[in-house]
C-alpha cells in the first residue's frame, strides 16, 4: 500500500466523484433531467430499458448547447450556471456543480447530441469511461439536447451488483419522474420503460391542470381528500395540497416538499408537519401533502449534500414557525360545512369484512358553508334536561379553574344506560314525530350536520342532512369537543405552577447545563423554573401545575436533548395536551348513555363550531356522510 501522497489520475477522481452522484439509474435520470429544465425545456421525454441498467433516453427541447461547449460538458466543475461566490449563495439553478456528466460519463458509455439551430443541424458528443476522452461528429437534432447512457457501471463491477431487481430500479426511476413532475407543471413529461408507454403529463399552469397532474401522481383518492392552502408571511409562502386526516398513510410514502422548485427532506420541515398533525392523526398513520415553499434563495443552502436533498436554512426558527403555523391553522379550520360549496368530498375511513361491499360508497362529502345558526330551542343543547347543563357548563367555559367543576357536573350525563341498546327516547316531542325536531327552511339552509334522528346501539347518532344521512360516534365528538374547550381555557388562564416543597437536582452533562441557560426562557414559558447550581448540576424548583407527579427528571432531560438537536422543544406542551385528552377522554358521553333528540342536536351543532372535529382526540374519525344516491343503488331504486 503507497505510503506516499499522490494525485489520482482523472478516471480514479471522476469515479469516485460519481459515487457522489451516481448511485443508481435513478439519480443519473435525476441530474439529466435537471440539466434539462435549466436549459428551459418544456417538454421532456424518458426512455428505460431494463430498468435503467441497459438503457437511459432523455430529449428535452431547450435551448441546446454550442459545438464549441460539448467537451466542456463532459470536464469536471465545468458549469454555466455558477461564475462568481455570489451566484453559489443565491443558486436559483436545479444543476450546478458541474459533476453530473463527467461523473456518469466515467461510469457508463454516454452520447450526448444537442443543438441550437432550428434546421435540424446539431453535434454528437461521447465518452465511455476513458480518461476525459471525447469524440465529436456532426449529427442531425432538432433543436435541444438529448443524452443517451448505456451499460451503467460497465467498468464498476463492484458498483454494479449493488443494483436491485429491475423492477426495483425501474420504481425508483418512477419516484424520481414522480416527484420532478410535481415540481414543473409548466413542462410536458412521458416516460417509457422497455418499450411500453407509463406516464404521458400534459403541461399546464392553472389550478384545475396542475391539479389534474397531482391526481394521476398522488391518485385521486388523495385529491379528494385534499385542502388547498396558500400562505404567506415574512417573505415566505407556502402552497399546495395536504390531505386531511381522515386519509392518512401507514408508510411516508405520500410526502412531496419542495423549496424554491428544488424536491428536499428536511429534520425542521418534518418535525413542523409532525407538530401541526399532533392533535389529529392516528397512532402510526402518516399525513400525506405535496406543499411548496417559497423563500429567497440566498436565505436557503442547497448546496449541503451532493445530491441537493437536504438544505440548510439561514433563519430554520422561522420557517419552522411558519410551516407549523400554516398548517395547524388550516387543519383547524377542518370542521363540518368550513369546505366551500363543490369543493372535493372526504373519504370516510375504510371499511373492512362485509360491510365493506355494502358501504363501500361512503363518503365523507363537502357541506354547505353556511355559517351554523343556533339551533332551535327544541332542537339544541339550549334545550331541556342534560342538554341545557351542557349549554351552561362546557358551552361559554373560558376559565381553566372551572375545568374541574365542569367535569364534574358532566357527572349524571356519563352514567352508563343500565338498559343496553336503545333508540332516541320517546317524549312527547319526539315520540313517533321526530320531524317535529327539524325546522321549516329548506333543506339547503339545514346545518352541515343535519337534524338528529335517532340514535344507534346507544353509540352512533344518526341524522338527516341535505347529502343523505350522517352517522356520527358521539363518544368520539364529543372528546373533541371537550378537548378543545379545555385547551382554550387552559390558554386563557396561563400555566399554573406550583413550587416544589423539595427542589429536584439533576445531573446533567456541561453542554447541557448550558445549552439550559441559553434556552432558560423555554422552560419559564412552560412554568418550570430552573437553577443552575454547578458546572453539571441543575435544580428543578417549580412546575406547571398539570405535570404535578409526572416525570419531571426525565421530561428536562428530553427537552435539552431536543433543544441541542433541533432548537426547539414541544414535549412539555405535548405532555400538558397528553393530560387535557385524558381528562377529556374520561370527560365525554359514554357509549350506552341515552341521549335525547335536543342534546344530539346540541353535539351536532358544537361539531360545526369545533375545530379539528373530524377527528377525536386520538386521531380517529368521529363522523361520516352516507349520501342519498349511495342509499338508492343498495336498493335498485331508479333502476
Amino acid at each position: 500500500m503507497p505510503e506516499n501522497i499522490q494525485l489520482l489520475s482523472p478516471r480514479l477522481a471522476n469515479q469516485i466523484a460519481a459515487g457522489e452522484v451516481v448511485e443508481r439509474p435513478a439519480s443519473v435520470i435525476k441530474e439529466l433531467l435537471e440539466n434539462s429544465l435549466d436549459a428551459g425545456a418544456t417538454r421532456l421525454e424518458v426512455d428505460l430499458d431494463a430498468g435503467g441498467t441497459k438503457r437511459i433516453m432523455v430529449r428535452d427541447n431547450g435551448k441546446g448547447i454550442e459545438k464549441d461547449d460539448l467537451h466542456l460538458a463532459l470536464a469536471r466543475h465545468a458549469t454555466s450556471k455558477i461564475h462568481a461566490l455570489e451566484d453559489l449563495e443565491a443558486v436559483a439553478t436545479l444543476g450546478f456543480r458541474g459533476e453530473a456528466l463527467a461523473s456518469i460519463s466515467s461510469v457508463a458509455r454516454l452520447t450526448m447530441t444537442s443543438s441550437r439551430d432550428e434546421t435540424g443541424k446539431g453535434w454528437v458528443v461521447s465518452a465511455e469511461g476513458r480518461e476525459m476522452e471525447t469524440q465529436l461528429a456532426p449529427a442531425a437534432h432538432p433543436r435541444g439536447t438529448t443524452v443517451e447512457v448505456r451499460d451503467l457501471f460497465f467498468n464498476t463491477p463492484a458498483r454494479r451488483k449493488f443494483l436491485r431487481t429491475e423492477k426495483t430500479e425501474f420504481n425508483r426511476v418512477d419516484e424520481t419522474i414522480k416527484r420532478l413532475a410535481l415540481s414543473r407543471f409548466d413542462v410536458s413529461i412521458s416516460l417509457r420503460h422497455n418499450g411500453k408507454g407509463v406516464h404521458n403529463l400534459r403541461g399546464g399552469t392553472s389550478r384545475a391542470e396542475m391539479e389534474r397532474r397531482v391526481a394521476q401522481l398522488c391518485g385521486p383518492a388523495f385529491m379528494q381528500n385534499a385542502l388547498h392552502i396558500e400562505m404567506e408571511r415574512s417573505g415566505l409562502r407556502l402552497w399546495g395540497w395536504v390531505a386531511e386526516p381522515a386519509f392518512s398513510r401507514s408508510q411516508a410514502d405520500l410526502q412531496f416538499f419542495y423549496v424554491n422548485g428544488r424536491a428536499i427532506r428536511d429534520r425542521v420541515v418534518s418535525h413542523a408537519v409532525r407538530r401541526a398533525f399532533a392533535d389529529v392523526l392516528y397512532h402510526g398513520r402518516h399525513p400525506a401533502f405535496v406543499l411548496y415553499l417559497e423563500l429567497d434563495p440566498a436565505s436557503v443552502d442547497v448546496n449541503v449534500h451532493p445530491t441537493k436533498h437536504e438544505v440548510r436554512f439561514r433563519d430554520s426558527r422561522l420557517v419552522h414557525d411558519f410551516l407549523f403555523g400554516s398548517l395547524h391553522r388550516a387543519l383547524a379550520d377542518v370542521r363540518p360545512g368550513a369546505r366551500e360549496e363543490g369543493e372535493a368530498p372526504v373519504a370516510a375511513p375504510q371499511v373492512t369484512g362485509v360491510a365493506a361491499g355494502v358501504f363501500s360508497g361512503q363518503e365523507r362529502m363537502p357541506l354547505s358553508s353556511a355559517p351554523s345558526q343556533p339551533a332551535p330551542q327544541a332542537g339544541g343543547f339550549a334545550g331541556q334536561n342534560h342538554g341545557q347543563q351542557y349549554g351552561q357548563q362546557y358551552g361559554q367555559q373560558t376559565s381553566p379553574q372551572r375545568i374541574q367543576q365542569q367535569m364534574q357536573g358532566y357527572g349524571e350525563l356519563h352514567k352508563p344506560f343500565e338498559g343496553g341498546v336503545q333508540e332516541a327516547p320517546a317524549t312527547a316531542q319526539t315520540a313517533g314525530n321526530w320531524s317535529q325536531q327539524l325546522p321549516a327552511e329548506s333543506e339547503s339552509e339545514a346545518p352541515p350536520l343535519g337534524f338528529a334522528i335517532a340514535q344507534l346501539h346507544g353509540i352512533y347518532i344518526l341524522s338527516q342532512n341535505e347529502h343523505g344521512m350522517v352517522v356520527v360516534d358521539m363518544h368520539a365528538a364529543h372528546e373533541r369537543i371537550v378537548y378543545e374547550q379545555m385547551k382554550t381555557a387552559h390558554a386563557a388562564g396561563g400555566i399554573q405552577a406550583q413550587p416544589l416543597l423539595v427542589p429536584v437536582s439533576l445531573a446533567v452533562s456541561e453542554r447541557e447545563a448550558d445549552c439550559f441557560e441559553e434556552r432558560e426562557e423555554v422552560f419559564t414559558a412552560l412554568g418550570f423554573v430552573l437553577q443552575r447550581a454547578g458546572p453539571e448540576t441543575l435544580m428543578v424548583r417549580q412546575v406547571p401545575t398539570m405535570l404535578h407527579g409526572a416525570p419531571v427528571e426525565q421530561l428536562v432531560r428530553d427537552v435539552l436533548s431536543d433543544l441541542l438537536a433541533e432548537g426547539s422543544s414541544d414535549r412539555i406542551g405535548n405532555q400538558i395536551n397528553e393530560i387535557l385528552s385524558t381528562m377529556a377522554c374520561h370527560g365525554s358521553v359514554r357509549a350506552n348513555r341515552k341521549l335525547t333528540i335536543p342534546e344530539m342536536n346540541g353535539l351536532l351543532r358544537d361539531m360545526e363550531r369545533t375545530e379539528r372535529s373530524g377527528q377525536c382526540n386520538h386521531g380517529r374519525p368521529t363522523w361520516t356522510q352516507i349520501k342519498l344516491g349511495d342509499m338508492d343503488k343498495w336498493f335498485l331504486r331508479g333502476q
